[in-house]
């Protein structure tokens, strides 16, 4: 007699939904600004250097203008498009999250292998009243994290993890 394989377990096979939560929408702000900034830099220095160096003039000033366009166009859509597609969930189980568009990363953390958990705010999650909720585990693949919650929302989901962890008779190694 064999044991049974997977398949044929009385139980029937989990099936991953979707988180429930979407991030905030102040997110898409944050997002933005962030991508506008990241796209200054360069756009910044090619138009300097292109006033400088009146030979360069042309190499240097059509590339910043294409980044420009290129960084505006990304700081409208991309924000867009992730707050469509980026979710989070925590249950009596685990922390799920799903991240990406091309890409999809879905990621589950039981509460058993939480190791962790911290909030960050940056200068700019500061100014936008977001946080990062940030949930560290004993896998290889790193720490989940949920971007662009709610400051309060993050602080408030860290000490139900904090209990949450505490009280899973599993060890989180």
């Amino acid at each position: 007699m064999t044991a049974p394989t997977i398949d044929e377990s009385p139980d029937p096979p989990l099936r991953l939904r979707p988180p429930r939560h979407a991030v905030e929408p102040r997110a898409v702000g944050w997002w933005s600004l962030q991508l506008v900034l990241w796209m200054a830099a360069p756009v910044v220095t090619l138009g300097v250097l292109g006033l400088l160096i009146p030979p360069a003039r042309l190499w240097l000033l059509v590339p910043a203008g294409i980044l420009a366009v290129l960084g505006v166009l990304a700081a409208v859509a991309l924000p867009r498009l992730w707050f469509r597609h980026h979710r989070w969930e925590v249950t009596e189980e685990a922390v799920y999250t799903r991240t990406g568009w091309f890409f999809q990363e879905w990621r589950v953390a039981p509460l058993s292998r939480i190791q962790t958990v911290d909030t960050v705010r940056g200068p700019l999650e500061q100014r936008f009243g977001l946080a990062t909720l940030t949930v560290t585990t004993a896998s290889a693949k790193g720490a989940v994290k949920v971007e662009g919650l709610d400051a309060e929302t993050a602080t408030d989901l860290a000490a139900e993890l904090t209990v949450a962890t505490q009280a899973t008779p599993e060890d989180a190694t």
